[in-house]
């Protein structure tokens, strides 16, 4: 993954980055371990781990959405700026505030459409209006009951059964947990947009995307054959 050095200006700056980067590497690596784990049962022991696919796919699908966020923080999602690299800095500058403008209205569907999904699985309700919140539903029967299919359920969790599922004892983690990362990831992902918005405005950042991985591919590749 290529994009420029993110280097943030505030202690909380600081902290953030950190935390986000400690997540996506704890998640990774959890992947791994419990891949690993399940393969040695499997061919050593013919055993396994009934809920490890389920948690790997789970940690996969967060891992994806977070990560999303994060290269939009630090410009390493690749673009095409073939055509605005070759318009003078103005014009250049208005078709970023566009694109951020864009991208802000595309954040702002996909947390409405994720918070619709999520809020049932916890006995929230989901919005009205068929593009943007109008306001909350009445109405609408809870999914809190849903649990995952094979991943056993977790004592620091076990509030949840009176706080969304009346009294009743879950036998399995429940999906609002999982599923958690859908308005929390692409809430983060308009705050990145936002923050790219805001960047682009006070001319601090040039675009949205700056990586350019295929040219620094192909540079790599032809500073070897230079034997540099």
């Amino acid at each position: 993954m290529s994009g420029q050095k993110f280097h943030p200006r505030t202690p909380l700056g600081r902290a953030i980055n950190n935390l986000e980067e400690t997540l996506i590497a704890l998640i990774l690596g959890l992947m791994t371990l419990v891949t690993f784990i399940n393969v040695v049962l499997r061919y050593g022991f013919n055993s396994s781990f009934i809920w490890g696919l389920e948690v790997t796919l789970i940690l996969f699908s967060w891992l994806v959405i977070l990560g999303v966020s994060y290269c939009v923080k630090v410009t390493a999602h690749l673009g095409v700026d073939a055509v605005t690299n070759a318009l003078p800095a103005g014009p250049r500058r208005v078709l970023a505030l566009i694109a951020a403008a864009v991208c802000i209205l595309y954040g702002i569907l996909l947390f409405k459409g994720a918070w619709d999904y999520w809020a049932p699985f916890a006995a929230l309700q989901p919005t009205e209006g068929r593009w943007f919140p109008l306001g909350f539903t009445e109405g609408v029967r809870d999914r809190a009951f849903y649990t995952t299919d094979q991943v056993p359920m977790l004592g620091i969790f076990r509030w949840l059964e009176e706080a969304i599922n009346y009294g009743e004892a879950y036998d399995k983690l429940p999906r609002v947990i999982p599923y958690f990362i859908l308005p929390f990831g692409t809430g983060l992902l308009l705050i990145r947009f936002i923050q790219a918005g805001i960047g682009v405005l006070r001319g601090t950042r040039s675009s949205l995307i700056v990586s350019h991985e295929a040219e620094d591919a192909v540079e790599d590749v032809a500073a070897m054959n230079r034997g540099d």
